[in-house]
C-alpha cells in the first residue's frame, strides 16, 4: 500500500505533470513543423530547383533500383541511400531549432521584464515599528513616552 501512495505523490507533483504536458505539446509542435517544411517550404525550393522533389531523391546501391522513379518503389526493389529525405529532415531540424530559439528569446525577455519590475507597494510597517517611530518622534519633541501615554 505504501508503494501506491508513494507513486501517487510522485505522479501529482508539478514537475511530472509539466513534463507530460511538454512532451505532448512537443509532439504536436513537431507535426506542425514537419507540415511546414514538407508542405510550405520544400515545394518552392523544389520549384526554384526546376521541379526537384527531395522526397524522391536517392542513390541506388544495386542494379535493381536503378531508374525507378519513386523512393518508395526503389526501397521495395533494393537498397538505396535516401539523401533527399536526409536533406528534408535537416531543413526540418533547422526550422524547429529556429522556432525553439525564438521561444527561448521570448521567455528570456519576459524574465528580464519580471526581474526589472520594481516593487510597487512597500511593505507596511509592523506594529512594533509604528510604536518605535512614535517613541522616537516623542523623544525628539522633548516629551517622554509616559507623557504621551505610550506605555
Amino acid at each position: 500500500m505504501t508503494l501506491l501512495k508513494e507513486f501517487k505523490e510522485f505522479a501529482i507533483k508539478g514537475n511530472v505533470l509539466d513534463l507530460a504536458v511538454g512532451i505532448i505539446i512537443g509532439a504536436a509542435f513537431g507535426t506542425v513543423v514537419n507540415s511546414l517544411v514538407n508542405d510550405i517550404i520544400m515545394p518552392p525550393i523544389g520549384l526554384v530547383l526546376k521541379g526537384i522533389d527531395f522526397r524522391n531523391m536517392y542513390l541506388p546501391l544495386d542494379q535493381s533500383t536503378v531508374g525507378i522513379g519513386s523512393l518508395e518503389e526503389a526501397r521495395k526493389a533494393g537498397a538505396v541511400i535516401a539523401y533527399g529525405n536526409f536533406i528534408q529532415n535537416l531543413i526540418t531540424f533547422f526550422v524547429l531549432a529556429f522556432a525553439v530559439f525564438l521561444m527561448v528569446i521570448g521567455v528570456n525577455k519576459l524574465r528580464r521584464k519580471e526581474a526589472a519590475k520594481p516593487e510597487t507597494v512597500p511593505p507596511s510597517p509592523t506594529r512594533e515599528e509604528i510604536l518605535l517611530t512614535e517613541i522616537r518622534d516623542a523623544i525628539r519633541a522633548g516629551r517622554t513616552p509616559v507623557q504621551e501615554g505610550l506605555e
